[in-house]
Parts: C-alpha cells; sequence; structure tokens
C-alpha cells in the first residue's frame, strides 16, 4: 500500500513540474523578441500609409497579426483621417500599410500598437497631388494640302438641224405625169367596158326582134 502511494505521488509531482517548466517557457520565449514593438512610419505609396514593425531587441518580423490604428491630422489641425487599422504588405514581412488612402497634402500620422506589444511611432507624410489627364504633346501644325482645282468643263456649242430636204423641181413634173398616165388608161378601160355593155345590149335587141 504504501508503495503504491509513493508511486502516486511521484507522479502527481513529477507532472506539475512539467507544467511548471510549460510555464517558465513561455515567458522566456516572449522576451527573446522582446516586449516592445519597433514602429517606422516609411511614408506613403498611392496614399496608402507604409510601415515597417519589427521586435525591439533583434529586429525580426512579427508573424503575429498586429493590432494597430493609425491616425492623419493637418499641420493646421483643420483635417483629420482615421482611424484605420494595419494590413501587411504582401512586398515584405515587415512591411504593413492602411487599406485606405490619405487625400493629397501633408500630414502627420501618428501610429499606435498594442499587440502583440506596445508600439508607437508618429512621422510627417506628404501627398502629392496627381493629374489624373495625362499630358497632351502639341504637335506643330502641318500645311494643308491645296484643294484640287476642278477642270474647266468643255462647253458644247448646239449644232443646227439640218433642214429638210426639198424635192427637187425636176422629180415632180414625172410624177405629175405618171398620176396623169394612170388617169387616162383606167378612163379609156371604162369606155371601152361602157362600149361593150352597149353592144352587148343591142345584140340582145336584135335577136328579141327577129324571134
Amino acid at each position: 500500500m504504501r508503495t503504491q502511494r509513493a508511486l502516486r505521488a511521484g507522479t502527481g509531482l513529477g507532472l506539475l513540474l512539467m507544467l511548471f517548466a510549460q510555464v517558465l517557457a513561455l515567458p522566456t520565449s516572449a522576451q527573446a523578441h522582446g516586449d516592445t514593438i519597433k514602429v517606422v512610419v516609411t511614408g506613403q505609396r498611392d496614399g496608402h500609409v507604409t510601415t515597417e514593425i519589427t521586435w525591439e531587441n533583434d529586429g525580426d518580423a512579427v508573424d503575429e497579426s498586429v493590432a494597430a490604428t493609425v491616425n492623419a491630422t493637418s499641420p493646421d489641425g483643420s483635417r483629420s483621417m482615421g482611424p484605420w487599422v494595419l494590413v501587411r504588405d504582401p512586398g515584405s514581412r515587415k512591411a504593413w500599410r492602411t487599406a485606405e488612402t490619405l487625400a493629397p497634402g501633408t500630414w502627420k500620422v501618428t501610429v499606435d500598437v498594442g499587440f502583440p506589444a506596445l508600439g508607437k511611432a508618429a512621422a510627417e507624410v506628404s501627398v502629392p497631388v496627381v493629374d489624373p489627364s495625362p499630358p497632351t504633346t502639341h504637335n506643330p501644325p502641318t500645311a494643308s494640302a491645296p484643294a484640287p482645282t476642278t477642270a474647266p468643263t468643255a462647253t458644247t456649242t448646239p449644232t443646227p438641224a439640218a433642214a429638210p430636204a426639198t424635192p427637187s423641181p425636176s422629180a415632180s413634173p414625172k410624177a405629175d405625169g405618171a398620176s396623169s398616165a394612170v388617169g387616162w388608161s383606167l378612163a379609156g378601160l371604162a369606155g371601152f367596158a361602157l362600149v361593150g355593155a352597149a353592144a352587148g345590149v343591142l345584140v340582145r335587141r336584135t335577136r328579141a326582134r327577129r324571134r
């Protein structure tokens, strides 16, 4: 019985020692980087505030998520922007930037980090005014080619119509003579017909009397 109690007591003591060692190891790993965060405001890129966040002691990049706020105010204090949060910049493990953009002008930017450790930085950032319209190139005026001149159109003068041909005087008497000859022949034929008819009538009457 005593042996079992001693074994149980030793086992419990070993577990306590292991837990105590793990508790001591956690601060040791955190102290390897330090308990403060170094924040550097590096400027702006396309209006986004850019920063570099590392551990104060060894300068290593912070692998954990960073909880930080960014505020910006104009030099006279009349304008302010923020608070914004920081997001990782894909260009570097140490780079962080804002998702929002600053308006053109000069700004006093302040960054406050609360996790995984404390850190703070401030700097003046200038955002230039970007002209949205591309510059236009002025080309020298080119001499315009003269307009082609149209050739004068040829005007055609109307030709007088040909006068109707007049029959020659020699042809008309021939035509008259021919028509008159035809008329006389027809008249002669008619006369012969009448004479023949009369002769026939006389012959018939003579025969009738003889009978």
